[in-house]
């Protein structure tokens, strides 16, 4: 594929990152013995704010783990509908955790205290118990949109007077940072866990890490043990995340100004419609409904031209912006789009 813009999942490792790689320092990850490990996990915590962080093959585990830890059977999460906890990760909450899900239906995937607040059950024995609330920053489904640090300091503050835990999705909560200016531990801060992924925009192959206290992560440990989640000579992988966070982290930028760049181009082609100033960070919904195709035509008839991009609802598609794609590359997707619409499409 010519011009991936899928996910920024479909990073590849560069030849700085391999090389950091091949050169890692690496034990018994189990045995806590693997050096680059415990170097990254100590970097995250610090990055988060926590006490000790984690190391795990994929954000859904963490997410996994967390609902695990936190919840018990019967238990609910509080969430956006759209959020990956709840719908992304094949039940994964309903089936390890046990655990129901609440769905709220906030702007961009962003709820607010008040529907939180109104979310929250009054115990008794015919409802779920409200336990978690999960929040996910930037919201993939929402448009990579950003939560306001204001909003979320009024959700930890109505969690906290209802004794209900926290817990962060921060696939890309670098992106959020970038962005806004905002450092990572003043986002996570009150949250009794949180994560980055490493394996989105910062383009390593695999990989994430938890943070959280002390004794949220030795339980952590243990559904990681359950799930099959232990690794050994792990540090291979860890040395691609902190080469990631030494090199990757300011460039998001670029990914942030290309997907504006590709949401004004394709805002003007005729038959597309998208919200410019939604764009927020690196990832852009395209309407086609004026198209009169489908979401899933329009992306068929892009890939056969060579650019990917993701039919995520009936008439809308998204677009993810990232390091193996450049600006000349977003100019020339857009290029690939309108004329689509004019040659295919509109005619």
């Amino acid at each position: 594929m010519r011009i991936d813009l899928h996910s920024d999942t479909k990073t590849k490792p560069s030849r700085g990152m391999r090389e950091a790689m091949v050169e890692a320092e690496v034990g018994d990850e189990q045995l806590f013995e693997d050096p680059t490990v415990n170097a990254l996990c100590d970097r995250v915590a610090q990055i988060l704010g926590k006490e000790a962080a984690i190391f795990l093959p994929s954000g859904t585990m963490c997410n996994q783990i967390a609902a695990a830890v936190h919840c018990r059977p019967g238990d609910e999460i509080i969430a956006d509908r759209t959020a990956h906890i709840l719908v992304v990760e094949g039940a994964g909450a309903a089936t390890t955790a046990r655990a129901a899900g609440n769905m709220l239906d906030g702007p961009r995937g962003i709820f607010t205290p008040g529907q939180l607040e109104a979310a929250i059950r009054p115990i008794d024995r015919y409802s779920p118990r409200s336990r978690l609330v999960s929040i996910e920053q930037t919201s993939n489904f929402g448009g990579g949109s950003i939560w306001p640090l204001e909003t979320i300091g009024s959700i930890v503050e109505i969690a906290r007077a209802h004794e209900l835990i926290l817990h962060m999705d921060g696939a890309r909560l670098l992106n959020a940072t970038v962005a806004s200016g905002v450092e990572a531990d003043a986002y996570c801060q009150g949250f009794d866990s949180a994560w980055i992924d490493f394996s989105k925009g910062l383009g390593c192959p695999v990989g994430a890490a938890m943070a959280g206290s002390r004794a949220f992560i030795d339980e952590a440990w243990r559904w990681k043990q359950r799930l099959g989640g232990a690794m050994r000579q792990a540090g291979i992988l860890a040395a691609a995340a902190l080469y990631a966070l030494d090199n990757n982290v300011a460039r998001l930028a670029d990914d942030h100004a290309n997907a504006k760049f590709l949401a004004e181009r394709l805002d003007q082609v005729p038959g597309l419609a998208v919200e410019v100033d939604a764009v927020e960070t690196n990832i852009v919904m395209i309407d086609v409904t004026q198209t009169g195709q489908s979401a899933k035509q329009v992306s068929k008839a892009l890939f056969a031209r060579g650019v990917r991009m993701g039919a995520i609802g009936a008439d809308t598609l998204r677009a993810v912006t990232h390091l193996d794609v450049d600006r000349g590359a977003v100019e020339e997707a857009a290029e690939i789009f309108a004329d689509l619409v004019a040659e295919e499409i509109a005619a």
